[in-house]
């Protein structure tokens, strides 16, 4: 990209998106995902997401609401990645459903949560973010001070806009 556009520039706030510690049940962290994202602020949540932290405030993932819909069953387990069962297997869904979802509503966010690997600079260019992002399918990229402080997040979506301006001005 022309100009090499930076990081900082499109990266938003921690603070757009609702905190939890990874020690939350889901039902806790369905209470907050309900809060924040049908009845929370007018900000842009996408991805929908709640950022995942330990005891000293480290971030140590995600939790989407994709990934909460893979923790109703174990077929969707990250330990599987690309698991993709047919539709006919998702009946075990229902039976989930049907026993009430106590065990699940119980189980601790970070067994399912996704967890974050890889990190970005607010100095860094915008390429290599889009680069890390393309490349290990993610739709947040938390952006790092030197290598220690959480100070960011890059979302896919604005990496696409700044990326579709640089191609449509061509």
């Amino acid at each position: 990209m022309e100009g090499g556009k930076k990081v900082e520039e499109i990266m938003v706030s921690i603070f757009d998106y609702p905190h939890i510690p990874y020690w939350f049940s889901f039902s806790q962290a369905i209470r907050i995902a309900n809060a924040s994202f049908r009845n929370g602020s007018k900000k842009c949540l996408e991805p929908m997401a709640m950022l995942v932290f330990d005891e000293r405030y480290n971030l140590l993932g995600t939790l989407s609401l994709q990934d909460i819909m893979r923790g109703l069953d174990p077929k969707f387990s990250v330990d599987r990645p690309g698991a993709n069962p047919e539709p006919d297997e998702a009946s075990g869904w229902d039976s989930c459903l049907a026993d009430g979802l106590k065990g699940f509503s119980m189980r601790q966010v970070s067994e399912i949560m996704s967890n974050t690997r890889h990190f970005c600079e607010p100095q860094d260019l915008l390429s290599k973010a889009a680069y890390l992002m393309a490349g290990n399918n993610l739709s947040l990229l938390p952006v790092l001070e030197k290598k220690k402080k959480l100070v960011g997040l890059v979302r896919m979506l604005d990496i696409f806009d700044a990326i579709s301006v640089e191609v449509l001005k061509k």
